[in-house]
């Protein structure tokens, strides 16, 4: 399966268009899209963004990140409606 090609198309657009910008760059350098093969690189992906705040020394937990669906994954109620993964 082949990612939206709008979606790439407009990921490109936007990391060119921006690429000289340094002072609010959405993407790192070196972003690349990933297709997304199966439900255990989804689950892991996941389980990745929802690690993020407690690798860069936010919080303890992921889900005391209060913007993070690892909250609803925790069984916490999070700002929006989550339709969890897993």
């Amino acid at each position: 399966m082949l990612p939206d090609p709008k979606i790439h198309h407009l990921t490109l657009f936007y990391k060119k268009a921006n690429h000289k910008e340094k002072t609010y760059q959405v993407w790192e350098e070196g972003y690349q899209p990933k297709l997304i093969q199966d439900d255990k690189m989804m689950i892991q992906k996941i389980k990745y963004i929802h690690h993020n705040p407690v690798k860069r020394g936010y919080v303890d937990e992921a889900k005391h990140w209060r913007y993070s669906s690892a909250r609803d994954y925790e069984g916490v109620e999070g700002l929006v409606f989550v339709d969890k993964f897993f």
